[in-house]
């Protein structure tokens, strides 16, 4: 079950906008088993220009959902970063069961410390101090499910335990739109 963590930006969380996101999005409840315990957090902007900017993140053990969308309506924006939350949930779903039926493996499930996440870069000026620290469990994955982790979070690199050689890997959006991926010598 999910359970939520509703911020606003320049907006009032009313029980009305509270509870539409809510219910929004816990629909995607019935692509989860019943043990699974999450947090949804959700962040609600309005700028000055009166359009609304929705974020949400959805750490779970084995995947982070990740959707951000604005528009000028709130609940449109609501309903648009649910819409992409349960996209990305059935093409993960997808892709595991035709790994399982492939390979005849089971999602490995780990700690729920989320996914992890690159840490930001430092400035790039004379100063190079770090300005953001991040700390990473690495996740037992083969190469795909990292691309796949690091295409849901948005990010251009992503850190993972390959799953064959137990060895850290790190795969990258290169400029042409492609993957690479670095391997560790152990």
């Amino acid at each position: 079950m999910l359970t939520y963590n509703v911020r606003g930006e320049n907006i009032e969380v009313t029980d009305a906008i509270r509870s539409y996101v809510e219910k929004r999005i816990s629909k995607l409840n019935k692509f989860f088993e019943s043990s699974v315990q999450a947090t949804a957090h959700v962040n609600l902007k309005v700028y000055p220009d009166k359009t609304a900017k929705v974020e949400v993140t959805i750490p779970l053990s084995y995947l982070t959902l990740r959707a951000e969308e604005t528009s000028p309506d709130l609940y449109a924006s609501v309903d648009l970063v649910t819409d992409k939350l349960e996209r990305q949930v059935r093409k993960y779903k997808t892709k595991i069961n035709r790994k399982s039926r492939e390979k005849g493996f089971a999602p490995i499930d780990v700690a729920p410390e989320g996914t992890p996440a690159p840490t930001e870069p430092a400035e790039e000026e004379d100063n190079l101090t770090v300005v953001r620290t991040k700390r990473v469990s690495l996740k037992p994955m083969d190469s795909q499910e990292a691309i796949l982790q690091m295409d849901m979070l948005g990010h251009n690199f992503f850190i993972f335990e390959d799953a064959d050689t137990n060895g850290t890997s790190i795969v990258y959006k290169r400029r042409d739109g492609r993957y690479g991926l670095i391997e560790t010598d152990e």
